[in-house]
């Protein structure tokens, strides 16, 4: 989305920044400058990142800036340290401000992980893309500010697709939506929904026998909270979490209240085949799929060859493991690859 030139002011940044002294729009007068927001649990922005992290290196002796606006999406997200160690998994050079009271996020009147916007040499929105996609054309954009500084700047081509499903002819199909756990956003299947959300006390779900699409099911002992269910299990007594949901990749956003924990992990009933695992996916002796759950962040559980409808589920026989939300992707490289 383009802004006419010389209309609207960047607002300004905050205070609190991680790898960088304070930075201002007004200091940042002469240069181009990128404002990214993105949180680290959040599989959109961690899609987008490759091509920021690049774009730093291509542009930032040729006058981008680049500045990331950390913005959480779940309180955990707030904590410094998390922040830079997701910046340090991604790497991350280029400036980043924490913007833990929404206070950037507010004044750019944003609404969704990620958001992009381009400030031009003169401290004026140019340019504004929100979520995935349009790489080039965001790309040419900032190309588009450097040249208005510099018009013999040697600038490359803009980069090629970072990935299959960003080329030409990939096909990105409706997916389940981003599913979240807790009370405040939670839309659990069960009957009844969430129980004893007040005293935070256990409570002992059942399933039914039809599960519905795109609905969250628990079984067994959880207690839930505003943000996240808590398992309170125990090896006679599993908790699981069970999704009918329909795309290619899944992800959970997790984490352990004592030290690392595994949770199993089943899908249509069977454990995910090494061919459609995802990263955090590890696998015992005997073929069965699991995730080791620490550090709470985006835990990328299943990566399927094929777009379909499945059931997915996450048993854990350990108390304190915490879930805030599904994320799903879509996109594949080619429509032949779909089925189910």
């Amino acid at each position: 989305m383009e802004v006419e030139p010389g209309t609207v002011h960047a607002p300004e940044l905050g205070p609190e920044w991680i790898n960088s002294p304070p930075l201002t729009i007004k200091g940042l007068r002469g240069r181009t400058v990128l404002v990214d927001f993105w949180d680290y649990t959040c599989v959109n922005c961690l899609r987008t990142l490759p091509y920021v992290v690049e774009w730093h290196n291509r542009y930032a002796d040729k006058g981008l800036t680049i500045v990331g606006v950390h913005t959480p999406e779940f309180s955990f997200a707030r904590s410094r340290e998390l922040v830079e160690g997701a910046m340090e998994r991604f790497g991350i050079r280029y400036p980043v401000v924490m913007d833990n009271d929404y206070a950037i996020w507010q004044a750019f009147a944003n609404r969704c992980w990620p958001a992009k916007y381009l400030v031009d040499a003169n401290g004026y929105l140019r340019f504004a893309h929100f979520g995935e996609g349009e790489y080039q054309e965001t790309e040419r954009a900032v190309q588009t500010l450097l040249r208005e500084m510099n018009p013999s700047v040697a600038l490359p081509e803009p980069l090629d697709p970072l990935r299959e499903t960003d080329r030409p002819g990939a096909a990105c199909y409706r997916t389940s939506p981003e599913i979240y756990l807790g009370a405040r956003r939670a839309t659990i299947g069960n009957e009844g929904g969430l129980q004893n959300q007040e005293d935070r006390t256990p409570f002992d779900y059942k399933l039914t026998s039809d599960l519905a699409a795109d609905k969250p099911y628990l079984a067994g002992p959880w207690i839930s909270t505003e943000e996240y269910v808590r398992s309170a299990s125990n090896e006679s007594q599993p908790s699981a979490l069970l999704i009918y949901y329909l795309g290619k990749e899944v992800n959970l956003v997790m984490a352990s209240i004592d030290g690392e924990q595994p949770a199993s992990l089943l899908q249509n009933g069977a454990p995910v085949a090494r061919e459609d695992a995802g990263e955090d996916v590890r696998f015992d002796e005997n073929g069965r799929s699991f995730v080791l759950v620490s550090e709470p962040r985006m835990y990328r559980l299943v990566r399927n060859r094929e777009f379909s409808q499945r059931l997915l589920q996450v048993v854990t026989r350990k108390p304190g493991l915490l879930a805030y939300a599904f994320t799903f992707v879509t996109c594949v490289a080619e429509a032949a690859e779909a089925a189910g």
